[in-house]
């Protein structure tokens, strides 16, 4: 398991209620898709990538990768696209992540790994700042059947599924902000301010 290849998800299938009811993973920062963002640190990290979207999946095709839905209807969160990805997936591992987070660890998968298998846990989760992050997770296939029958008896929150199974918590206090989820048109047009002016500054320096 030291190298066996990982298969990766994005989760974009929600409805962005607090976006506006707007497709999340296709609301632009400095001009670029959140969800591109997102590819670009995560695909070099797997050997399989996934995007799980609900809507607009003809889009969400054009950059490249398999679009998957939710098999379960209703929009029913997180881990109704985790369990797609997990009835999808080519490989023993998946992970997980949400479309709303741009600035992704380049060493997100090796640490999750890492500890997962050190410890024999069943999934490896994010900790940073103090706080739980869950939907960035890893975890191995084989508990799709597990999953399965969690959400077919009405669970749904991710939390309480992952209370059940063996979890090590990993932790990214040195890259906090790289799990900073963006929650609405406000967030999303500071983060675009201080982005364009982080690379101005950057911009600056090296023709200095």
């Amino acid at each position: 398991m030291n190298d066996a290849p990982i298969s990766g998800v994005i989760l974009a299938g929600g409805l962005g209620r607090r976006m506006g009811n707007v497709d999340k993973g296709l609301q632009l920062l400095a001009d670029k898709p959140l969800v591109r963002w997102v590819i670009e640190r995560l695909a070099p990290q797997v050997d399989e990538l996934l995007i799980n979207a609900n809507r607009n999946a003809a889009h969400y095709a054009n950059f490249g990768y398999p679009v998957i839905a939710d098999e379960i209807a209703g929009f029913a969160g997180p881990l109704a696209g985790v369990h797609a990805a997990l009835s999808r997936s080519a490989h023993p591992l998946l992970l997980s992540v949400p479309c709303d987070s741009p600035f992704l660890p380049t060493d997100l998968v090796a640490r999750l790994r890492t500890a997962m298998l050190s410890s024999g846990a069943d999934l490896a989760t994010v900790r940073s700042g103090g706080r739980a992050q869950p939907v960035f997770s890893l975890c191995r296939c084989e508990l799709l059947p597990h999953l399965t029958d969690f959400l077919a008896t009405g669970g749904r929150k991710i939390d309480s599924w992952h209370g059940m199974l063996e979890r090590v918590e990993v932790p990214f206090d040195d890259q906090v902000d790289a799990f900073r989820n963006i929650n609405d048109a406000a967030e999303l047009s500071e983060l675009g301010r201080h982005h364009c002016r982080h690379f101005l500054h950057k911009t600056a320096d090296s023709t200095e």
